[in-house]
């Protein structure tokens, strides 16, 4: 194992021994602008984020709901473009030195080029991508590349997913499995379906991988909730929604993620 994976899987390894599960933030760069986003970013972080997803915007993002719809489309009318992705994903890890990862739509990924994607995103410091929407099958190339440049490959599973899809995504996958926490798009939620539970239960029989759980969590009640048995609690919508909110603001950002850290301490 080389490269930034290496630091994203001893994150995720150090918050087990300290009896807690991560907490893994998410925010769209670009979003209201480049460097708020780049800020924004680094307030979850210093608030209590173990680790940070970087959200690629793109202009059709069928699994993201109505808040992250939004704030992508405010980045993308503010001309964001993948070299601000990776200035978002340097300056984050360098100020840091956390786990920064990317999540992108394959599309966006396949058309700057695969091979220069994954080795500029090593060079700026990302442990890696999450890529909801690339099928198993279909993921040779990326891996392959990802692999080279010491990248984790994170694939999504959702609670409708099969065995052998099960089987198949934690052969292929690394650094942790994303479980979705709900069938549906990205949004928070009053509260988490516990389908949610009976998915991580599912995947550690056949894995040792860390499952961390996202799509939903919105409070540090939820977040404990989901800490007690996942290996990770993913949030983004609820964090968006903060900066959406009027009053909202990188220190109420920072108030919710505190939140939050303290919730997956709890859990």
């Amino acid at each position: 194992m080389s490269g930034n994976l290496q630091l994203l899987t001893d994150t995720l390894a150090r918050a087990e021994r300290e009896g807690r599960a991560a907490l893994i933030s998410y925010l769209p760069a670009g979003f209201p602008t480049v460097d708020d986003g780049i800020t924004s970013v680094l307030a979850t972080l210093d608030a209590g984020a173990d680790v940070v997803e970087v959200g690629l915007p793109h202009s059709d993002p069928v699994l993201d709901g109505p808040v992250i719809q939004t704030a992508d489309d405010i980045a993308l009318r503010g001309g964001v473009r993948i070299a601000d992705v990776l200035r978002t994903v340097r300056e984050a890890h360098a100020a840091t030195g956390k786990p920064v990862l990317v999540m992108s739509y394959w599309n966006p990924v396949s058309r700057y080029g695969v091979e220069r994607f994954a080795r500029e995103l090593a060079e700026a410091g990302g442990a890696g991508c999450v890529l909801p929407d690339l099928p198993v099958a279909e993921s040779a190339q990326w891996r392959h590349h990802a692999a080279e440049h010491g990248l984790a490959t994170v694939f999504v599973v959702a609670p409708s997913s099969t065995d052998a899809q099960l089987a198949e995504t934690v052969a292929t996958g690394t650094g942790f499995v994303y479980a979705s926490a709900l069938m549906g798009v990205t949004g928070a939620r009053a509260a988490v379906d516990e389908a949610a539970a009976v998915l991580v239960r599912r995947l550690r029989a056949i894995t040792d991988l860390p499952v961390c759980v996202g799509m939903g969590v919105s409070d540090a009640a939820q977040a404990a909730h989901v800490a007690g048995f996942a290996d990770g609690v993913i949030v983004g919508s609820a964090l968006v929604a903060t900066l959406l909110d009027a009053g909202g603001g990188e220190a109420a950002l920072a108030e919710l993620t505190a939140e939050l850290a303290a919730g997956v301490r709890a859990g």
